[in-house]
């Protein structure tokens, strides 16, 4: 019998999101959500951010942070 690792996650080990809850950044919309969002990357990490559309450079502030993802709002 073979086993075969899916990655390094499904052993347990993944590295600490690169934002914190509360925090604001700055960075470029690449992409739009199924849900409508706009989609921003730090350090490869994605973040949704409400309100942005693709090709924007935004301000925003984290809402929430996952484990794979975060989601935040447009600051003002």
């Amino acid at each position: 019998m073979i086993y075969r690792s899916k990655g390094y996650r499904d052993r347990g080990f993944s590295r600490p999101a690169p934002v914190k809850e509360g925090e604001e950044y700055e960075a470029d919309i690449t992409d739009i959500s199924r849900r409508g969002d706009g989609v921003a990357k730090i350090e490869g990490f994605i973040i949704f951010v409400s309100g942005a559309k693709r090709g924007d450079h935004v301000k925003f502030k984290i809402t929430r942070v996952a484990r794979r993802f975060a989601t935040a709002e447009i600051a003002t």
